[in-house]
């Protein structure tokens, strides 16, 4: 992975740690089209942003479980879940990284790589 700035501001080595280490797992369950997106000074909510595809309510599930695990392997806390993987869209909240994980159609519906089209994209 690259690092990615805004406003000149590097990604802290602590964060790009735990970037990885979530995408290591989530690759290691199949996800599809992982993008990490760099957010930070364009939400209150949260620095960075992780997508992926899954492709089953099951392969949702996993993914979701997967994020979680690496998180906590980090030390870092999990604050939610929006766990419906039957909508096609689960959501794991570790405060300063959110991850996304969608199957196709509804990532395809949803666009978010377009609705933050300002933000930068952390190379993988």
């Amino acid at each position: 992975m690259t690092e990615s700035t805004t406003d000149t501001q590097p990604i802290s080595p602590q964060d790009k740690e735990r970037i990885r280490h979530c995408l290591d797992a989530l690759e290691d369950r199949k996800a599809e089209n992982l993008k990490v997106l760099d957010v930070r000074g364009q939400s209150s909510v949260t620095d960075f942003l992780i997508l992926a595809t899954g492709n089953s309510q099951p392969h949702l599930r996993a993914l979701r479980v997967a994020a979680e695990r690496a998180f906590a392997d980090k030390g870092s806390e999990v604050l939610g879940t929006d766990n419906h993987p039957e909508s096609g869209w689960v959501v794991v909240d570790a405060y300063d990284i959110m991850v996304h994980v969608f199957t196709t159609d509804v990532r395809d519906n949803y666009r978010l790589e377009v609705l933050w089209k300002d933000a930068l994209p952390v190379d993988l």
